[in-house]
């Protein structure tokens, strides 16, 4: 099985922000001594908690400090952007760290409705321009517009030798079927969403048509994991991710995430019991074994090449141990 790491650079309530940008360093570089197969950095924009509103620069940090996992995005929010300056950022990584870049597409905000009308102009507007906009990076990508178009005597420079890899990522068949008429691999946000992710996938699967000669469709499924030597330690250390979610829906949670004793002190009232709860079905949590088999199960499910780790924790050391522990029982002993 493939495996691979999406990190949001979160910042624990003991941590600057530089901190918590060098633990994203510290997790990319252990996850290619572990032999995970890429590191992509999410766009947030004003999210308390998150150090991740630039992950283009993140990932210049990230490459220059890496040698072989592929890094990339979780996902370049598109609507905020001109595809040709998107293509020109990634462009510029794919040139500084040969056939190494990913850049991962997206159409969601990223942030409050605030952040967004400071981020760009007619936001919704360019929502509904997804599939021009996706076409044109496309192009762009591949440096292949036609003769007849108005950027057919443009390039988005440097071109570098291996072009960056794209992914669509989305939750709804309607992102499926985009990923799959543009010839490009898909990943699916199981961690973020409630919908039938085994119907939008196969939807994907039979409407692929590739871009490319060769070209075979890609499924990557992300999942929140928290992963420790025992079930017990897995529960308590997943308290500290879900009362932080809880207090970023009540417009808190402005420290960061909590420590697990913080987090043991939050009084739940019975509405909250109720969304905790369902919060904590949708993350896989458990000791390497029963992680690896909820892991092998979602793999089969959903027809997956790939499987994307998001981990939350206070403490980075048991974020870090969270990965090495999975890749120990899935990617050591495969």
């Amino acid at each position: 099985m493939k495996l691979s790491i999406l990190d949001q650079s979160p910042i624990s309530s003991y941590q600057t922000a530089k901190e918590a940008l060098n633990e994203s360093l510290k997790l990319a570089q252990a996850g290619e001594a572990l032999g995970y197969t890429r590191y992509w950095v999410t766009e947030h924009h004003d999210l308390p908690g998150l150090a991740s509103s630039a992950p283009e620069v993140i990932l210049s940090y990230i490459g220059a400090n890496t040698n072989t996992i592929r890094i990339g995005s979780g996902a370049v929010l598109l609507p905020h952007y001109k595809p040709f300056k998107v293509a020109e950022v990634y462009n510029t990584l794919a040139t500084l760290f040969p056939n190494r870049i990913d850049v991962g597409i997206g159409r969601a905000p990223g942030g409050s409705a605030e952040a967004t009308n400071a981020l760009s102009d007619n936001f919704l507007q360019n929502v509904y321009k997804m599939p021009s906009l996706v076409k044109d990076l496309l192009h762009f990508l591949d440096d292949d517009f036609p003769a007849e178009h108005e950027y057919s005597k443009i390039s988005a420079s440097p071109i570098p030798e291996v072009s960056p890899v794209p992914w669509l990522l989305g939750t709804s068949k309607k992102s499926a079927l985009l990923a799959a008429e543009n010839g490009i691999a898909y990943t699916f946000g199981q961690f973020m969403s409630d919908n039938d992710g085994q119907s939008i996938i196969q939807e994907y699967l039979d409407a692929f048509t590739p871009r490319k000669q060769g070209q075979t469709a890609q499924v990557m499924v992300t999942v929140s994991v928290i992963c420790a030597e025992t079930t017990e330690k897995a529960n308590e250390i997943s308290l500290s991710a879900l009362i932080w979610e809880l207090e970023k829906a009540k417009g808190e949670g402005h420290r960061g995430v909590p420590s697990i004793q913080e987090a043991k002190q939050y009084k739940l009232d019975d509405r909250e019991k109720d969304t905790f709860e369902n919060m904590k079905k949708n993350i896989i949590i458990g000791n390497p074994k029963e992680v690896k088999q909820k892991l092998l199960e979602l793999q089969a499910t959903y027809k997956a090449d790939e499987i994307m780790l998001s981990t939350i924790t206070y403490s980075a050391e048991a974020r870090r141990n969270s990965y090495k522990l999975i890749a120990t029982e899935l990617l050591f002993k495969d």
